[in-house]
C-alpha cells in the first residue's frame, strides 16, 4: 500500500558529509510528520530529526547544528544531510512517516528498510 525507500547510505570518513534520502509513495491522502531515527550497534533506535508538514523541526540534541532535515512536499521526500560525521553517528538509519491512506482514510505509520551509515577514520 505504502511504502518508504531510503537511500544514500554509505561508508564515509569521520568529518565528511553525507545525504540521506527518502521517499513515500503508494495510496496517501496525506502526510504528516516525517523524520528519521537510528539505531547503532548494542543500542536502542532513537530519534534523530524530525520535520512537521508545515516545515517546523526537531532535533536530537547530538546532532544539533550537524545534521539539518528538510522535506519536499510535491515529491513526498524527507532528507537528512549530514555534515560533520563522527564515529558515534554510526548506525542503520531509519525514515519515518506518520500518515493517512487514501484508500481507507485510517491512519498509518510506516517505517523505512534502514540504510547503513559507517564511519571510518
Amino acid at each position: 500500500q505504502v511504502q518508504l525507500v531510503e537511500s544514500g547510505g554509505g561508508l564515509v570518513q569521520a568529518g565528511g558529509s553525507l545525504r540521506l534520502s527518502c521517499a513515500a509513495s503508494g495510496s496517501i491522502f496525506n502526510i504528516g510528520i516525517m523524520g528519521w531515527y537510528r539505531q547503532a550497534p548494542g543500542k536502542q533506535r532513537e530519534l534523530v530529526a524530525t520535520i512537521s508538514s508545515g516545515g517546523t523541526t526537531n532535533y536530537a540534541d547530538s546532532v544539533k547544528g550537524r545534521f539539518t532535515i528538510a522535506r519536499d512536499n510535491t515529491k513526498n521526500t524527507v532528507y537528512l544531510q549530514m555534515d560533520s560525521l563522527k564515529s558515534e553517528d554510526t548506525a542503520v538509519y531509519y525514515c519515518n512517516a506518520k500518515l493517512i491512506v487514501r484508500s481507507t482514510m485510517s491512519y498509518l505509520e510506516v517505517w523505512g528498510q534502514g540504510t547503513l551509515v559507517t564511519l571510518s577514520s
